[in-house]
């Protein structure tokens, strides 16, 4: 039997999926903004929700800079997310939040919805293809979103494995090599050109899929492929069609 992943006449010789994960696969704005409710809200706070998980979104790349420079070493995710909401919430006004709740609500992170197109276009796409995130995410958030979300990777690929966060090429090879493929054999899937111009300069084959709401009703970014990338889908379904399945 022919194995997943080993095929020859896949379109561009493809033989694995990596995907960015936060804004691609997961709905970040609303899932953090709806855990944030259900954690400060029985506390008293009345807080624009939307707004308290796109300020603290806002403190993701330049936590991850702060590595990447090499200012510090290697920290997960979670560390640079944990960090994070501590100064997100003394800007909204919550005094003094107990450690435990910042634990809890920093765990928001690992209990993110899906896009609604996602669970049936990968089940599509893992017929004929291996699925891994490449994410900035640490390992156990990886995981525990895994089954929190319903994702059916067969690895779990990223950051904390190469102790580099995207898009630093060294993010990109390590997944290529840990799979035991050429970077041209892996195509990277994300609703960011950033991302994508950062895989294919290292070898990877791109999908863009746009979410045009990631950031809310006035998202202005990434809504439509600033380059001619392998392949534009408006879903994971489209994206399947397009590669088979």
């Amino acid at each position: 039997m022919e194995q997943v992943g080993s095929r020859a006449d896949t379109p561009l010789g493809v033989q694995a999926l990596c995907f960015d994960v936060f804004g691609t696969v997961v709905d970040w704005r609303s899932s953090v903004a709806r855990e944030a409710e259900a954690l400060l809200g029985p506390l008293g706070q009345r807080l624009d929700w939307a707004g308290f998980a796109t300020a603290w979104r806002a403190r993701y790349q330049p936590a991850m800079e702060a590595v990447r420079s090499g200012q510090r070493g290697f920290v997960t995710l979670d560390r640079l997310h944990r960090e994070n909401l501590v100064s997100v919430l003394e800007s909204f006004g919550v005094a003094d939040p107990a450690e435990t709740l910042i634990d809890a609500l920093n765990l928001a992170w690992h209990r993110l919805d899906p896009w609604p197109d996602v669970a049936a276009g990968l089940a599509r796409l893992r017929r004929g293809y291996l699925l891994a995130p490449l994410s900035n995410g640490n390992l156990r958030l990886m995981v525990d979103l895994a089954r929190h979300a319903g994702l059916p990777w067969d690895a779990i690929l990223g950051a904390e494995i190469a102790q580099a966060y995207k898009p630093m090429p060294a993010a990109y090879r390590r997944a290529a090599e840990l799979l035991d493929l050429k970077p041209a054999a892996c195509l990277m899937v994300a609703a960011h050109n950033s991302d994508l111009a950062a895989a294919r300069a290292v070898g990877m084959r791109t999908a863009f899929v746009p979410r045009p709401t990631e950031h809310g009703p006035g998202q202005t970014s990434d809504l439509a492929p600033d380059a001619a990338w392998d392949f534009v889908a408006e879903d994971f379904a489209g994206l399947a069609a397009q590669l088979g399945c």
